[in-house]
């Protein structure tokens, strides 16, 4: 688990150890002179492996406050849990080191009709957020994005506005309040500017929408741990499944019409006369928005 996700003492975990059971916190906290850059790499990936047989593979963390959250979450049983194996193993070797070989951790994986893109910390790499550009560029009909925090680089919003320009249906979904207020009000700079150029924006209302989840043409999903926002493309451990597979997409459809069922859609007019207080604070806080 991620020391900085988990602060948790190691006697919690007592019963598990004494039963023979391994547990490694990720990257503890080092206090030394570069404290924030050197910490602020996590790892946000989110794995369950069983039997080597299931891996379940989403958004959800295990905690007791999140268990009311909207969250997406995908059960695996085919032969490709080996594979999630092995990268599971590797961080687990890993775990406590500030230096590693990047190209083996975030080297894609293609197997059968699906990919499995990791990232690890990087300011040019971004594997994953440079392939969903990919395939927002790639879409002639729709795009759907669920997510709990909203900070979309500049290549990210063009690749979105791009679309909505081509005659492409963009929604993205996301919580009206989510467990982070600095994002929530942050995000409000980039909305007027996205809705403007055609993209649909929504709040999911009833709690927390925490899901991650990507579906371009109805066809090609994503579904993993990464936020749309600079610090999980930037500075995290992510990883995601992409692919096409008509059941699964049929679930993941089935998800999000059941999220735009509790939502409401973006009201323009109340964000341009949104106070000065309100617009301060989003100039304020914008050089930060790479940490949020």
């Amino acid at each position: 688990m991620d020391s900085w996700g988990t602060s948790l003492p190691s006697t919690f975990f007592k019963e598990i150890l004494e039963n023979g059971g391994e547990v490694r916190f990720f990257k503890r906290l080092k206090y030394v002179w570069n404290f924030f850059t050197r910490n602020h790499r996590r790892n946000h990936r989110k794995l369950i492996m069983i039997d080597d047989k299931i891996t379940y593979l989403g958004s959800a963390n295990l905690t007791d406050y999140s268990l009311n959250w909207r969250e997406s979450i995908l059960r695996i049983q085919t032969d490709i849990s080996s594979v999630f194996k092995n990268i599971f193993l590797k961080h687990f070797e890993i775990y406590n080191k500030y230096s590693f070989e990047k190209r083996i951790q975030i080297r894609k994986v293609v197997h059968g009709n699906f990919e499995i893109v990791q990232d690890v910390p990087s300011l040019t790499r971004q594997r994953i957020r440079k392939r969903y550009i990919e395939l927002i560029k790639s879409a002639t009909n729709k795009v759907v994005i669920e997510t709990p925090y909203f900070l979309p680089s500049f290549y990210l919003r063009k690749a979105l506005m791009d679309a909505a320009g081509r005659g492409v249906d963009v929604q993205v979904i996301m919580p009206k309040n989510s467990d982070v207020g600095l994002i929530d009000v942050l995000r409000n700079r980039f909305l007027g500017p996205l809705f403007t150029h055609g993209v649909n924006l929504l709040f999911y209302l009833p709690h927390n929408l925490h899901a991650k989840m990507l579906l371009v043409d109805d066809e090609v999903f994503s579904i993993g741990s990464p936020n749309f926002d600079y610090r999980s493309f930037r500075f995290q451990h992510e990883i995601v499944l992409i692919g096409k597979e008509e059941m699964i997409t049929r679930q993941v459809k089935h998800h999000i019409e059941e999220t735009l069922q509790n939502s409401e859609p973006f009201n323009f007019e109340e964000w341009k006369n949104r106070s000065s207080i309100q617009r301060f604070f989003e100039w304020v806080i914008l050089p930060f928005r790479h940490l949020l």
